[in-house]
């Protein structure tokens, strides 16, 4: 179901809104749902990549969107949205979020300059490996990569939950192919929400998973897949049609969910397992002790 906040409309029933594609700026929307709702938040906000484009590689245009801010104004806006986003994050909950570095005009813009000024604690920064590229010229060694910075909303632990070994197991570098079958200017493939809902939630499905930026719909269609529930939020009714017939063909992804899974494996054995084992070790040795 697609909810227009663009019309007046009783706000109050969208609240806490679950499995829901919502049409309306991210920013106005995100202020108007509940504090501590969400459980995660995986996205990838626009760039501002402003008018940039070369002879083989055109500018990224969006539906219902002009990426040309100025760079001051882009950051500031992006600092509103990932505080908004804190607030709707339960304590104990985390904010994947897709960026990358820019080179603009002889400097270097990197996603900490406005990440750093946020409430979110910065546990982790995930290379994520492209393996292709649109730089084409050679000004710099080309750029294959782009950030997924895990941001986590502390609880009682400044550390948050320990992950299992099979999902620790993934690294901080993520070798995956971006989505070239998608109308949608700047799709997020499958691949990325799949394998953070997997290694964060696992077997526990009673989960809202967030993005703000929802575009064709690949983070709900993750959700879907591995039994959580979501939210979207777009300024595009063309972008959240699309996200609508994603989740109502989502069998048609099965493929990708279950290979990523298939991933999650460990050959040998665990830090558990070797504590365990020395412990058990001690124990008999104790106990050997204790006879004599």
């Amino acid at each position: 179901m697609i909810l227009d906040l663009l019309e007046k409309r009783n706000y109050r029933k969208f609240m806490r809104p679950i499995n829901e594609l919502i049409i309306g700026d991210t920013l106005k929307t995100l202020q108007k749902i509940d504090s501590d709702y969400f459980d995660l938040s995986i996205s990838s906000p626009p760039y501002n990549k402003g008018k940039n484009q070369g002879d083989i590689i055109k500018k990224v245009e969006y539906d219902s969107y002009d990426d040309n801010l100025p760079e001051e104004v882009y950051q500031e806006h992006q600092i509103k949205v990932l505080n908004e986003v804190f607030r709707t994050i339960k304590p104990g909950g985390s904010f994947f979020y897709n960026h990358k570095c820019r080179w603009e005009n002889g400097s270097m813009i990197h996603p900490i300059t406005w990440l750093s000024k946020t409430q979110w604690t910065i546990k982790q920064e995930i290379i994520w490996n492209r393996k292709i590229t649109g730089n084409l010229r050679g000004w710099r060694f080309w750029q294959m990569d782009e950030r997924i910075y895990w941001l986590y909303k502390p609880n009682d632990s400044k550390i948050g939950k320990e992950l299992l070994a099979k999902h620790a197991s993934m690294t901080g570098i993520w070798d995956i192919m971006p989505e070239n079958k998608n109308p949608h200017p700047a799709p997020f493939p499958l691949d990325i929400p799949a394998r953070i809902i997997y290694s964060l939630f696992d077997d526990n499905k009673d989960k809202i998973v967030l993005d703000p930026y929802v575009g064709s719909g690949t983070v709900p269609l993750a959700a879907k897949l591995f039994g959580c529930s979501y939210c979207g939020i777009d300024i595009s009714e063309k972008y959240l049609d699309m996200a609508k017939d994603k989740l109502e063909n989502y069998n048609n992804y099965i493929g990708i969910y279950q290979n990523e899974i298939d991933k999650h494996v460990i050959k040998g054995i665990t830090y558990q397992e070797r504590k365990k084992r020395k412990q058990e070790k001690q124990n008999k040795l104790n106990g050997t002790e204790e006879n004599i």
